[in-house]
């Protein structure tokens, strides 16, 4: 089942294209990435799901349900620049945006204590939003994100300005809500969280999407079959001999990039057989930095 469904979704603002004829998915109860460059279209998909703003032409259902005016409720969203009110205090900001999202003042006053007492903030409720530091910030507003229980949070470089222990913090709430029922589209700039946390993700540059599809798959689609071999002893000449191009050498590892029909056993087989001390082998897998950096610049020629 998929909580989310876009189906070639277009927006143009005058002559500029944001988004052209996406089509992407987002299965329930998972984590999702929604990636590309400044200026990709992201900003202007997050809007149009959101329902701050519509789409020229394209069909989009939430839970299987046509995207309607009501649906915002259902919607978690925490942008990449925050929205909370400086003069405002932390309970009464919280209480406010929770009753915004259809929740009962005293459902809303037992929900924000519970998420609070979680993040040991309960102290905080009577501080102003002003005097809080941008990370103290970041936890009210993840709070004020998730605290009607909804099936989709959207969330926009939620790690931005803290520490790795209130990161790792925030990460570990994601992974619970995730194992509620919840699905995250998370969108973000840093490539090595996307790949630490999400399942599927959708890559898109001047509005057309790019890539799409599973982690994992993706990046054995863009394997280049190459491995590392650790070792003692002498490595022997006439291991060169069997058709592997040797990338790189050290004193005790290779680089080797296999042919087209050679397999990892192949090469495995054939170190073996030369009595070398073989202390690690390793196939060297692209990062999702590496991915996202040739598919866009290639786009961009």
């Amino acid at each position: 089942m998929n909580v989310l469904s876009l189906q070639n979704v277009v927006k143009a603002y005058a002559n500029h294209i944001a988004v052209n004829d996406v089509s992407f998915d987002v299965k329930a109860g998972s984590i999702f990435g929604l990636l590309g460059p400044n200026g990709a279209g992201k900003t202007s998909l997050i809007r149009i799901i959101t329902t701050i703003t519509a789409a020229d032409s394209g069909k989009i259902f939430l839970n299987d349900h046509p995207l309607n005016h009501l649906h915002p409720n259902e919607i978690g969203y925490m942008p990449e620049e925050r929205g909370l009110y400086k003069k405002m205090k932390v309970g009464e900001q919280l209480l406010y945006l929770a009753q915004l999202k259809g929740l009962s003042s005293k459902d809303a006053k037992i929900k924000l204590r519970n998420w609070l007492e979680k993040f040991e903030i309960l102290s905080w409720w009577d501080k102003k939003i002003g005097d809080l530091s941008k990370g103290m910030s970041q936890k009210v507003q993840f709070i004020a994100t998730v605290v009607h229980d909804p099936s989709l949070i959207i969330l926009d470089e939620p790690f931005s300005g803290l520490d790795p222990i209130n990161a790792n913090l925030i990460k570990d709430e994601i992974y619970q809500l995730k194992e509620k029922g919840a699905s995250i589209l998370f969108s973000t700039h840093r490539m090595e969280q996307v790949e630490e946390i999400c399942e599927d993700i959708v890559l898109i540059n001047k509005g057309k999407i790019l890539l799409y599809g599973g982690v994992d798959k993706i990046k054995n689609d863009f394997k280049e079959h190459l491995f590392s071999v650790k070792y003692n002893g002498n490595l022997p000449e006439s291991i060169s001999d069997h058709n592997y191009l040797i990338v790189s050498k050290t004193a005790n590892e290779i680089v080797f990039k296999a042919g087209v029909d050679q397999t990892s056993n192949d090469l495995l087989r054939n170190l073996i057989n030369s009595h070398v001390n073989i202390v690690s082998f390793n196939e060297i897998m692209p990062s999702l930095n590496e991915i996202f950096i040739k598919i866009v610049e290639s786009n961009n020629e």
